[in-house]
């Protein structure tokens, strides 16, 4: 057995969230819960007992919760959770309302800012006005083209709390990729920045927001948010206004929070657009709500007056998970920009400096880290820093090491993983158990998590498909543009029927953890941002000098990198003027994570019978392992152009 890096003292053990609940769940239930794997069985076959117990332990304020729980319970999907309840998600981030700070924002050290919770109130309040005089009502879109700052999260509020959906991507997005999303919802309002800071450089933005709202005729208001400049110039930009002179007719109030059903649509997340456009993922309200208060109470321990930071913008689940810790009563730590600047430690100068308590990034920010000697252990006090995650792609066991050794012994480190199709976590951290280095700690309770074979067979141990079996009330509530619910069943349920099929490869640990080897898809990853490739086909391909490519994920010094392979046109070369394009191609009109690591040229690509390019076939073969059923190749022998390449060897 492995010696565990941390365990959690028998203080800190008695007091966390978790164990305050399991002891509640234990006496309202008559039920002995020794333990989180007790409770954990106890929510999987009690869900009409959990989920109301959690809703109840975390003050979800609700008009009524009805007196169903789970309708359909075997249907997956189909299930149906609390078909009475009536709820607010604004609301419910929104009932603190004192004097104590509920946003402390960081831009790099250009700016600071601070918003108390009576302040957020307030602006919502008035932003929400705005936004009905706009003739915003339930159902519409709003959509922001945002830096992770407080704005985002008021006009987040303001259009939920109409029982609008929120939708955002970030400003490194280029102008094509905003399209291909918000293009699919059709947004009524769209917010954008005048521009954002990165590595001390302001970064103009004005130009790809003024496109972008071209051509979006849905879109009746454009609100700019000034900030790198005072007084952008909205040139041309239809039906747009600033921020301030979109709010300034109103006053603030008191908010009168309409309550819907528990699935009514909160946000759209965006899949990869491996296969094409990326998928609209509808999720509910009352699903984010229980997922999120489940997560960062129990699992994160999350309390009222914690500081709770995640690195992330506003193109990553991880935002919404960030911002939903408001209703925990907790601070937000918000940062945009550069994680290393103006040195690799910036971000632990705002945990110093604000007292943070929660720590979230990913696994390539700490390697980064490792990589570059920082010991914040030895420049920062970080007293109050109770809890760090980790997600995007695995963690890998050496930097568990580096945490314990540079950062802060005491420290719950958790690794966490779930995804944009849950708005949460599969699996994840338990702050009254031990760390284990390479590994996670516990399922998500609730969440009936398996490991199964290719024949759908739960594994005790051995690496297989990342599966839950049982309906969770966090499920996407429907595809965009998927009216018989085709795509939906496709992407989840197709594989294993009637079972959700997450496409993590996992085996459980020895002491009742997960392992994540990845994904089992061709989706790449660098970075720990999932990207998919069809998205840099459709910026390559037009090329003049380019027939076809092909994108894989190369394993690479703890991370993955993104290897492009180009079929040229006869009598073409890949001269150092078109690797320049291509790269600059991708890093314009999708995001700097889009930019291959290598480009090679190949005569040709593999093909199925059926005619399509098989990206997993070449990405076993880059990485020396066999391919398994070359019958169904049509060209089998394409294969051979992709071995040994020495230029993929440094």
């Amino acid at each position: 057995m492995k010696t565990p890096l941390w365990s959690p003292s028998p203080d800190r053990t008695r007091t966390v969230a978790l164990t305050e609940f399991r002891e509640a769940v234990e006496a309202d239930w008559n039920r002995e819960l020794p333990d989180t794997a007790a409770l954990h069985r106890f929510a999987i076959e009690n869900p009409e007992r959990f989920w109301p117990s959690l809703a109840d332990y975390a003050g979800i304020s609700a008009e009524t919760w009805g007196d169903e729980v789970l309708v359909d319970a075997d249907a997956m999907p189909g299930a149906r959770w609390f078909p009475d309840a009536r709820l607010n998600y604004a609301e419910n981030l929104l009932l603190r309302r004192d004097d104590a700070d509920a946003i402390v924002f960081w831009g790099e050290e250009r700016v600071r800012r601070r918003l108390s919770f009576r302040a957020l109130y307030d602006e919502v309040s008035r932003l929400r006005q705005a936004l009905i005089a706009t003739g915003v009502e339930p159902g519409d879109r709003v959509a922001g083209y945002l830096p992770n700052m407080p704005e985002t999260v008021i006009a987040m509020l303001a259009a939920t709390s109409l029982g609008a959906v929120w939708s955002s991507c970030s400003p490194d997005f280029g102008v094509d990729g905003v399209l291909e999303r918000f293009g699919q919802i059709e947004p009524t309002v769209l917010f954008a920045a005048d521009g954002y800071f990165f590595k001390n450089r302001t970064l103009d933005a004005l130009e790809k927001a003024e496109a972008i709202a071209e051509h979006l005729p849905s879109v009746k208001r454009t609100v700019m948010v000034p900030y790198v400049s005072t007084a952008p110039d909205l040139g041309t930009i239809p039906n747009a206004l600033t921020w301030e002179a979109f709010v300034q007719p109103y006053e603030a109030g008191d908010i009168t929070f309409p309550r819907f059903p528990f699935n009514h649509p909160l946000f759209v997340m965006f899949s990869s657009g491996t296969t094409g456009r990326p998928k609209c993922i509808v999720h509910g309200a009352g699903g984010t709500l229980l997922e999120h208060a489940k997560e960062h109470r129990l699992h994160c321990d999350i309390r009222p007056d914690d500081k709770v930071f995640y690195f992330t913008t506003c193109g990553w689940m991880m935002w919404n998970w960030l911002v939903s810790a408001l209703a925990a009563q907790a601070t937000l730590l918000l940062y945009d920009g550069n994680p290393f600047h103006p040195g690799p430690e910036a971000l632990f100068d705002l945990a110093d400096a604000e007292g943070m308590t929660l720590f979230g990034t990913s696994a390539k920010y700490l390697d980064a880290l490792r990589k570059a000697g920082a010991e914040p252990r030895r420049s920062h006090r970080l007293d109050s820093l109770r809890t760090m995650t980790s997600t995007g792609s695995p963690l890998a066991p050496e930097t568990f090491d580096w945490v314990y050794g540079a950062i802060k012994e005491d420290l719950h480190l958790a690794s966490i993983s779930g995804g944009t199709d849950i708005l949460g976590c599969f699996v994840l951290g338990d702050p009254t158990a031990p760390v284990y280095r390479g590994e996670i700690q516990t399922a998500s309770l609730g969440l009936a998590v398996e490991v199964f074979d290719q024949d759908a067979s739960p594994l005790a141990s051995g690496k297989g498909e990342l599966v839950c079996t049982r309906p969770f009330p966090s499920m996407p509530i429907a595809f965009g543009n998927d009216p018989d619910g085709s795509r939906y069943r496709g992407a989840y349920f197709e594989r294993f029927p009637g079972v959700w099929h997450h496409g993590d490869f996992m085996e459980r640990s020895e002491h009742g953890g997960f392992v994540i080897h990845g994904r089992s898809d061709a989706t790449l990853n660098p970075g720990g941002v999932r990207i998919g490739t069809a998205e840099i086909y459709r910026r390559v391909e037009p090329l003049d000098e380019v027939t076809e490519s092909l994108a894989v994920g190369q394993e690479w010094e703890g991370d993955v990198r993104v290897v492009l392979f180009v079929v040229l046109v006869e009598g073409g070369a890949l001269t150092p003027e078109l690797e320049d394009r291509i790269r600059r191609e991708l890093r314009e009109h999708c995001s700097p994570r889009h930019v291959p690591a290598r480009i090679l040229v190949v005569p040709a690509l593999p093909r199925t019978r059926s005619g399509k390019i098989t990206e997993l076939a070449v990405r076993d073969v880059i990485h020396g392992r066999d391919v398994e059923n070359l019958e169904a190749l049509a060209n089998p022998e394409a294969l051979d152009h992709f071995r040994n390449r020495a230029e993929l060897a440094g």
